[in-house]
Formats: structure tokens, sequence, C-alpha cells
């Protein structure tokens, strides 16, 4: 497909246009506010990059009268944990993964479907256009906020038992997948014994051999050194995977409005240029895993595996209202 520009530089432009984005600089005085925000990952992961970016927007935009305290590593708890914090006031924010949210608003999960952006640009011309913000929307129904689309980027499959190049080398991996339903039918279908778990669990798992392997992006397989207890990655590409800034919807409605309208810059900012490093760093990132040691398949018979998870497809097309065809034709 021919692509804009951008369409987060587009939803920048809108908000200029509207007279919103900037609108807080013009006022003599921001109140001061601060703000929590929580990720599970370390401080070397694409959320941590988007988390600080975020913060020191925020920090510049309004003078040091907003700011944010950054809770890294699950210190405030899993994603499931902190959204549900979110929910009734007692956490502010987090950078949460698509997949977690998805089961506090379903349609969330149609971006998991397995193979269905061919490219991250592909991901970001929907995520930022009119189905994305429809289904960020949606979260208010949840008590939620749904700032902007961050990066997590493509997941692949790593292990520690043998290479990985079409669905038969799954057949019986234990596998550890996000806590989302379509992730664990789309590895169930493939043939590997999929085990749902949060990511401060899984990491336990992984080095005491509990289970065999992961799915993740490379800058999560990269900030945690999985090459510790993978040996084999496949660059899969199943699922590109966003990530979200993500609000309670009390902590939203109690902001001044000059300061939800710093913080919705901010996030819109803050996930390009997460983006934008994510792409600068898995090049370099995948050349250190290999001289760690991992032995790397960057070509296995992707349309072996998009032909096993056509059932996956059938299962839960329907599921999404319209926003599956929407999203299939955008794409063509």
């Amino acid at each position: 497909m021919e692509h804009a520009p951008s369409r987060l530089t587009t939803r920048l432009f809108a908000l200029a246009a509207a007279g919103l984005f900037g609108m807080a600089t013009a006022h003599a005085e921001i109140p001061q506010t601060s703000l929590r925000l929580a990720h599970v990952v370390n401080s070397d992961d694409t959320y941590h990059i988007a988390a600080t970016r975020f913060q020191e927007i925020l920090s510049e935009r309004s003078d040091g009268a907003v700011s944010v305290e950054i809770f890294p590593n699950a210190s405030l708890g899993d994603e499931r944990t902190l959204l549900e914090g979110m929910q009734i006031g007692v956490v502010d924010m987090g950078v949460i993964t698509n997949g977690p949210v998805a089961n506090f608003v379903d349609a969330f999960s149609v971006f998991e479907l397995p193979f269905l952006f061919p490219t991250a640009e592909d991901a970001y011309e929907v995520l930022d256009g009119e189905v994305g913000q429809e289904i960020l929307d949606q979260l208010e129904g949840a008590n939620l906020k749904g700032l902007a689309f961050a990066e997590r980027g493509f997941r692949n499959i790593t292990n520690s038992r043998n290479p990985i190049n079409e669905p038969a080398d799954l057949d019986g991996l234990r596998l550890r997948v996000i806590e989302n339903e379509v992730y664990v039918d789309t590895f169930r279908t493939l043939g590997a014994n999929a085990v749902p778990m949060a990511w401060t669990e899984a990491l336990t798992a992984l080095q005491q051999g509990a289970i065999d392997g992961q799915e993740n992006p490379i800058n999560a397989i990269y900030a945690f050194d999985l090459a510790e207890t993978q040996d084999y990655l496949t660059m899969t590409r199943h699922i590109y995977a966003p990530a979200l800034f993500v609000m309670g919807l009390p902590k939203w409605n109690a902001l001044p409005e000059e300061v939800q309208t710093l913080v919705q810059e901010a996030a819109v900012e803050a996930s390009a240029y997460a983006r934008e490093q994510n792409a600068q760093m898995e090049t370099e990132q995948l050349a250190s895993l290999k001289e760690a040691g991992m032995e790397i398949n960057e070509s296995p018979d992707l349309d072996a595996f998009r032909e096993a998870v056509a059932p996956v497809y059938e299962r839960y097309g329907d599921q999404f209202a319209d926003y599956l065809p929407r999203i299939q034709a955008a794409l063509e």
C-alpha cells in the first residue's frame, strides 16, 4: 500500500489545527501536577525509552510543573494489576502491552491476529488512523483513558530445545505467551504447548527450565538477556504487538484541561520517538544476541506458518465487528 508521510505526524498537525497542540504553553502557569507511570520491563527496554521521553517532554513543556515518576520492573505489579489499579485510581498511568489491554476491551485483540500486518509502517497507518482511535476510545467504557499507541514491535520465537523453521518444529514446545486468548489459540493451533503467564513469572520459569521458550520482539529479547537461557531465535515476526500509553480515567478526569492537553501531546510524541529508536536499535541488538551465542534463523518458512494459522481467523474473525475487514481493506 502507498503510505502517507506519517499518521502520527498528521495527528500532531491535527492537534495544532484544532488549537490544542501547544495550547497549554500559552497559559501563564501550569498547575503543579505529579504523575506516577509504571511498566513491567527494565531500563533497556523500549517501554522505558518511551516513558523517559514522555517524562522529558512534560517537564520541558510545563517548565517543570508537571513531573512524572517512573516505576519500572513491575515494581507496582504486573500489567493486569497495573490496569486494575488505574481503574480504581491507585495507579495513575502506564506503558502497557496490547495483549493484556485486550482483556479489558475485546476489540484490541484484533491487532493480535497472526501475520495481520506485513510491515511496521502498515501497522502504524492503522493504529494512528481512524480504526486505532475508535478502539482507543473504547477504553473509557472500562474506566481507562487510551492516549496513544506506543511501540512493542514484531514478535519472534526463542527457545532452548531446538531450531524452528516450520510449524512442525513447535510440536509440544512449552512456550510462554501473553495472557490473551488469541495468543494462546494461535500457538496451540501451531502445535505448541502454549502457557499463558505474566512476564515477571516467565523470566523465572525460563531460568528454571519450567518452560522451553517464549515469544517477544527483539528489544525485549535483548533487554532481558534471554540469550542466557535461550539458544534459538526464529524471526517469525508473527504478530505486530503495539503498546499503549494508558491512564486511569479517574486520574485523567481530575487533571486540569491544560495538563490533559500536555499529557496527550507528550504521549503521542513519545510513542513516535520510541518507534524510531526501536527501528534503529534492532540490527545492533540482533548482532549482540548472535555474539552471545544465539542461533538465529532469519528466514523461516513463513508461508507454512501463515497457512497453519488460518483457523485462528475463522475462529475470531467475526468477533471484532467490522474492524478486521476495515484493516484488511486498508492494507490492500
